[in-house]
């Protein structure tokens, strides 16, 4: 199987990591794109390893980026396909690495953006052992209706959007909460205002406070909130 690797940032404390967090970048991008928000995260999280995995393929649309998966159509079969192909690549990565670092599922936390969203959803959902925390910032769920029957964690969830978003509009994140709604997953949300397609200063600080939460077993279980 194709191996993932990408830029990766220690612990700031020095010493062996004590939990790890996996950026997963969007549509285009490169790990680099997301492994940039490191240095604000760490500083809430000292003790945490943060690894960016390049995407497997290179990016139709972008020569120096890469992808998840094609979005030629943007078909909500193709979506899927992508989807399921593209899950055991990063399912595989997050399991050598907290094997590498020797950490447990509670110790783990996926922060996606646009198909990393998509991605760390996907894959989070499925796992075995629930991750601490899913971070989703401006992407989508996909394959809403299959998700009960093939749910085996419940992680809590955090999902950001600004309004102003063009390439996936902020209605992605309430079709979003209502899928996880439907089976059984609680998530919080945060829209925020005037922002297009990225991450704003106030997701990112939210972003930060809900990973100290969960990394910290806080939000091991909660209800709907918009934040």
């Amino acid at each position: 199987m194709q191996q993932l690797d990408g830029p990766r940032r220690p612990p700031a404390a020095g010493g062996p990591p004590r939990q790890l967090v996996v950026l997963v970048h969007g549509y285009g991008a490169d790990g680099e794109d997301l492994i940039g928000l490191a240095p604000y995260l760490a500083r809430l999280l000292p003790e945490a390893y943060f690894v960016a995995p390049n995407a497997p393929e290179p990016c139709e649309m972008a020569p120096v980026g890469y992808q998840w998966f094609p979005i030629g159509s943007f078909d909500s079969h193709e979506r899927e396909r992508g989807v399921d192909a593209a899950a055991p690549l990063l399912d595989g990565f997050i399991d050598a690495e907290l094997a590498r670092h020797d950490l447990t599922a509670g110790e783990l936390a996926l922060v996606g953006f646009s198909q990393g969203t998509m991605m760390s959803l996907h894959v989070g959902l499925r796992r075995a052992e629930a991750p601490a925390a899913i971070v989703g910032c401006s992407g989508m769920l996909v394959a809403p209706e299959r998700l009960a029957g093939e749910l085996r964690a419940r992680p809590p969830i955090l999902l950001v959007h600004g309004d102003q978003d063009e390439l996936l509009p902020v209605t992605h994140l309430f079709e979003a909460a209502q899928g996880l709604g439907g089976a059984g997953l609680w998530a919080q949300w945060h829209v925020s205002q005037g922002v297009g397609h990225g991450i704003a200063e106030d997701a990112l600080v939210l972003a930060g406070e809900f990973l100290v939460r969960a990394l910290s077993g806080q939000l091991t279980r909660a209800e709907p909130e918009v934040l």
